[in-house]
């Protein structure tokens, strides 16, 4: 038996956890090259197959060809971004192309797709989630190159292998510039208004790094923003805030060809496919349709958050001048003195909540919260295999220890580590190798860690993260479907969102909040009036908030509904999409789009807006618990069987229909921020 756990197919006890422990990066691409052999000759199976076509011999036998080349791989790129070194990130490059190459020959293959339209023409006797696994494979094949002739499938494939090996590089780029960053300070004085706890993090961070005596901040979000919220060192906030906003743009990291370079091959694939652009190709297949229905969906928030935020810009630029003599504000003071405004109007200090949403108190809270709508129980496990100390496994079971699946939660910055937050799955709900399995899934973020004077204790932002990245992972662990392609969190990107988005809402809810949020020193739960403060920040600032999403959501788009070859300067080109969203000087050496790893790196081009579209749905979603109870039983009860359990096996908008009874309300969402005219 082969010494590779990959290729041994290893698994450890009862729950089938993958051995994470034990991989190492030469393990990973001789059982891909395996792997992918297996997932040819299965293909070739169906090729040959001299019956008439139909569902098991068809899309059965293709849904389940590449079950352990999907597992390989999915555990690679997995952590790729979560535990990694260049050299194990290295290794896309060898393994993107592979994958793309394989998939490109299987949706251009004319033999298989005559066989899939077979079935598609003849599919009236099965029932309703076998016809929509024909349905996805039909449109997936239509969609990836089987109506091209063979000179256009040629093209398809260089396009695809091209793609496949600048996403990760761009990624990389990102993770490098973030990680280059790095500033030793060694004067107290040049630190002040900082919280103590920051500045043990950041005192902590240089012990780690061999420095003597000071302190070390770096473009970690738990490091970053501190400084950019409390440290009266105008020169700090801006050498912090020009850093982070020029991460991979012209530096060593630069991503500025890599990114033009995508969008260009993103653009002469939908051409290629008879689209106009990467957008229409890409809103084919979700909830807005069309770039238009996009564009007018973006104008109309934007219509309504504008007025507000220049408002609120303007409230702050007195502030600043008040209290500072500053004459014009710039995007370094946003965040200190919307911070300090907050504190004013509201006499809202966020850090001194920190102490009641100790890191462990808010899990056990995001557990409480599952088990009171969903009847789900969380049990830490010490038996199972990691990939990093920090990482913990927790076994979810219902009713009578019944098994729902595993939920790995690694919660702290490391080098290794992409930034930002996200959910994922090692294994996702539905048929694997013959048998309906239950997920693993996985939250990960970069969060305040501990020090050796204080616990991890979250900010408010920092809580809603974790409550969002938890709705996803929901999402994943309470899918009941047959097939794993089909099967929750795989719908459409700009539903995905729903199930995170609005978990969000138990954040500011009392009846939630009293779970859990208890001082970690003497247990007092949290106060009345500081839960109050907390449900009327909902609104602050949300012109500015908003209208930063749909300054996104426009760059996003802008990229990707036209043709980009002509785009020379990425600064200058940014610069005219988003100058009538900007609320500050513009900033020389600053660009999102070389960082923007949700589009360029992830799976959001042309699907940025998706963010506001699901704030829209868990708005008028949450509206129903709020009038039913935000712990009400029906109502959860429905929110599971017609949204988190049904995955891609209708159309989003009839699932949503059946839970809420009617079509979302297109206002929800600026009722939510009181964004809509008086």
């Amino acid at each position: 038996m082969s010494t590779n756990p990959l290729i041994a197919g290893k698994k450890v006890g009862k729950y089938e956890a993958f051995p994470l422990d034990e991989l190492k990066t030469e393990h990973f691409l001789p059982a891909v090259k395996e792997a992918l052999q297996e997932a040819k000759q299965n293909i070739e199976k169906i090729r040959k197959n001299k019956g008439k076509a139909n569902f098991e011999n068809t899309i059965l036998a293709l849904e389940t060809s590449s079950e352990k080349l999907d597992e390989v791989t999915t555990l690679y790129f997995n952590l790729m971004g979560m535990e990694s070194d260049d050299e194990f990130k290295a290794l896309a490059q060898e393994i993107s192309p592979l994958l793309s190459a394989f998939r490109n020959e299987i949706m251009t293959d004319a033999v298989l797709f005559d066989k899939v339209k077979t079935v598609y023409n003849n599919m009236a006797d099965l029932n309703e989630e076998q016809k929509r696994l024909v349905d996805q494979n039909y449109k997936s094949f239509t969609r990836n190159g089987a109506l091209l002739n063979d000179e256009d499938k040629k093209k398809l494939l260089q396009i695809d292998r091209e793609l496949s090996k600048l996403s990760p590089k761009f990624a990389q780029n990102v993770l490098g510039a973030t990680n280059a960053f790095q500033l030793h300070i060694t004067d107290k004085k040049e630190l002040e208004g900082i919280p103590e706890s920051a500045l043990d993090a950041a005192e902590y961070a240089a012990e780690k790094k061999g420095y003597d005596s000071g302190w070390l901040f770096t473009l970690q979000i738990p490091s970053l923003l501190p400084v950019l919220k409390f440290a009266k060192n105008r020169k700090l906030r801006e050498k912090m805030n020009r850093a982070f906003g020029s991460r991979a743009y012209k530096d060593k990291f630069d991503n500025r060809e890599i990114l033009k370079k995508i969008a260009s091959l993103r653009y002469q694939r939908a051409k290629l496919l008879g689209f106009k652009n990467h957008a229409e190709y890409v809103l084919k297949e979700r909830m807005a349709e069309t770039p238009e229905k996009v564009k007018d969906f973006l104008d109309r928030i934007k219509n309504a958050a504008k007025p507000v935020a220049i408002k609120e810009v303007a409230e702050l630029q007195q502030l600043a001048k008040e209290e500072d003599g500053i004459e014009k504000l710039q995007s370094w003071d946003s965040t200190y003195y919307s911070e300090k405004l907050k504190q004013k109007k509201f006499d809202f200090d966020e850090e001194k909540l920190r102490p009641y949403f100790k890191m462990e108190n808010v899990v056990e809270g995001l557990f409480k919260v599952a088990n009171k709508l969903y009847g789900v129980k969380f049990e830490q496990l010490d038996d199972v295999p990691v990939y990093h100390e920090d990482v913990k496994v927790f076994k979810v079971t219902e009713g009578k220890n019944e098994f729902v699946g595993l939920l790995y939660v690694d919660l702290f910055p490391r080098e290794t580590k992409n930034s930002g937050a996200w959910m994922t799955t090692f294994r996702t709900q539905g048929l694997h190798y013959g048998e309906l399995k239950r997920p693993h899934a996985a939250v990960v973020a970069n969060l305040t860690p501990s020090t050796k004077k204080k616990p991890s204790l979250l900010n408010l932002n920092e809580v809603t993260t974790l409550f969002h990245e938890f709705g996803h992972s929901l999402h994943a662990l309470l899918s009941n479907c047959t097939y794993a392609s089909l099967a929750s969190p795989n719908v459409y990107w700009d539903f995905v969102e729903l199930p995170s988005q609005i978990m969000e809402n138990w954040v500011t809810e009392p009846e939630a909040l009293n779970l859990f949020a208890k001082h970690y020193e003497t247990g007092e739960v949290i106060p009345e009036d500081m839960i109050e403060k907390i449900k009327k920040m909902k609104k602050y600032h949300a012109g500015m908030n908003n209208l930063r999403q749909i300054q996104l959501g426009l760059i996003d788009m802008s990229w990707h509904d036209k043709d980009p070859s002509g785009i020379e300067d990425v600064g200058e080109f940014e610069d005219k999409v988003v100058e009538d969203t900007r609320l500050f000087p513009k900033v020389e050496n600053k660009n999102t789009s070389a960082s923007f790893g949700h589009i360029f790196a992830g799976g959001y081009s042309a699907g940025y807006y998706s963010y506001k579209w699901a704030e829209v749905l868990e708005a008028d979603a949450f509206e129903l618990f709020k009038e039913k109870g935000i712990f009400d039983t029906e109502t959860a009860t429905s929110f599971r069987k017609n949204i988190l359990a049904r995955g891609n096996t209708e159309h989003p908008m009839d699932i949503y229909v059946k839970f809420r009874g009617k079509k979302p309300d297109p206002d929800a969402m600026l009722k939510k921020f009181g964004l809509l005219e008086k």
